[in-house]
């Protein structure tokens, strides 16, 4: 038997213990480029360590559905990582607190289109799970030499579900 994670919206209150939620919201904090531009200013807390740079990629994942088996939780301890969609579909955010060492109570949340996220350094996380193609994405990430990537396989899976309409 599965635990079930029934998925909330991503907000940014809700998801601030695991990181940044990135969208242009309310009034831009500058007006730039001769008056047509707003810029929403410095909206993500990057981390990359003593030994990291940043660096941006491209990801490209297989669509996923809902219901969603989710078996494994990974972190990267030496750096943030932000996901900004290149289209605006839905993807499927699933997150935990640190629990010595290991993955604690999972929250699950669906972007709305024009989201994106940065996780904070160290945060457990599912993997990328676009609920659309093209599932691409712009990521900005730490480019070091040392490892920056911790796996937990859980012992019984959670089922990730839509919330109720």
């Amino acid at each position: 038997m599965s635990r079930e994670i029934v998925a909330e919206p991503l907000t940014a209150d809700a998801f601030a213990p695991f990181g940044d939620v990135l969208e242009a919201e309310g009034a831009p904090d500058r007006i730039i480029n001769q008056g047509l531009c707003g810029r929403y200013h410095d909206r993500a807390a990057l981390d990359f360590g003593p030994d990291g740079r940043a660096g941006i990629s491209l990801f490209k994942a297989q669509a996923r559905a809902l219901p969603y088996r989710l078996d494994m939780f990974e972190r990267h301890p030496e750096g943030s990582q932000a996901f900004i969609p290149m289209s605006r579909d839905p993807f499927l955010v699933i997150v935990a607190p640190d629990a010595d060492g290991a993955p604690g109570t999972p929250r699950a949340f669906l972007t709305a289109p024009g989201q994106g996220i940065n996780l904070h350094r160290g945060t457990w996380h599912g993997v990328l799970t676009p609920l659309a193609p093209p599932g691409l994405f712009a990521v900005i990430d730490r480019i070091g030499e040392t490892a920056n990537l911790e796996e937990h396989w859980l012992d019984e899976a959670c089922v990730v579900t839509a919330p109720p309409d």
